[in-house]
């Protein structure tokens, strides 16, 4: 059983939490992953740890801050910005020795990774995308398809809580747990394993500042979130990780890998957007399959 160490890094006056597991075997390099939201944390991204066990590769973890374990007290909107999370990308990378690694972004985690590999990719050897858009308006424009698809009962339900900003009358509940299922975790709430329920739990104030109330509308600052000529830039080995049943559709990753040089793509057949909870074996494979041959 792979060992797992926990540190702080000094970031603004804060701390971000950091969670080491396992140790490279001569010709690995470490994966550093980054969680989604933002406002999420990494304890989704869990089953990825196994990846210390089965191949002998270090995997490190890290709450951004404002989230899990690297909460901190209100903050005014203004604090919040992709600025706070590059810059604490390169702070961790720095305390923790991570000069020469392999990357790892699910969702909002792959658009930072994005901004971070298109201001400095030193060190940095391969980068997997998970499910992450280069410009939101696809995004929000196939969510909301995807809600075309649930029983018309529920498309009310999720259009009743949005005009109202009520998300916890039974209907709501009901409609987002469906969509949730089929498009995000993969399962039902009352199935959701511990990691999953804790991430959820835990959720920072930054979503509300930079996503909104919802994953079906983008009121805050990520509402103009574009990156396609940036990311024509990107000249690390990429390659996006995706599910034909994810909130990222084929349709959202297909223009990431259009744009950026090189991209491969690995689709999963049946996975949500969270896919390690449902597709864990297939998404271990392809990203070691994947950063193998960067070492």
């Amino acid at each position: 059983m792979a060992n797992i160490r926990e540190e702080y890094v000094d970031y603004r006056g804060f701390k971000t939490y950091c969670k080491i597991v396992g140790e490279n075997e001569p010709g690995k390099k470490t994966l550093l992953m980054l969680h989604g939201g933002p406002g999420d944390c990494h304890n989704y991204l869990l089953p990825y740890a196994d990846m210390a066990d089965r191949y002998g590769r270090q995997i490190v973890f890290y709450d951004q801050i404002g989230c899990g374990k690297s909460a901190i007290p209100h903050q005014q909107d203004d604090f919040y910005a992709y600025d706070l999370w590059v810059d604490e990308f390169y702070a961790v990378r720095e305390a923790l020795g991570l000069d020469d690694i392999h990357l790892f972004g699910n969702s909002w985690g792959g658009m930072l990774g994005m901004l971070c590999m298109m201001k400095d990719d030193a060190g940095v050897n391969s980068f997997v995308i998970n499910s992450s858009p280069v410009r939101i308006a696809t995004w929000l424009s196939e969510a909301n398809r995807l809600i075309k698809y649930l029983p018309e009962d529920m498309q009310r339900a999720i259009a009743e809580a949005e005009r109202t900003g009520d998300y916890d009358t039974p209907e709501a509940k009901a409609a987002y747990d469906e969509y949730y299922k089929r498009h995000v975790v993969g399962l039902y709430e009352k199935d959701y394993p511990g990691y999953i329920n804790d991430t959820f739990a835990g959720v920072g104030e930054c979503y509300q500042v930079m996503q909104g109330a919802s994953e079906f509308v983008v009121t805050g600052k990520m509402k103009d979130w574009d990156v396609r000529e940036g990311v024509k830039g990107i000249k690390v080995p990429c390659m996006a990780l995706s599910g034909t049943d994810d909130e990222g559709t084929p349709l959202v990753v297909k223009e990431g890998v259009d744009l950026i040089p090189g991209c491969e793509w690995t689709l999963i057949q049946g996975a949500p957007h969270i896919a390690n909870v449902t597709h864990p074996r297939e998404c271990l494979e392809a990203v070691e399959g994947f950063v193998s041959r960067f070492e």
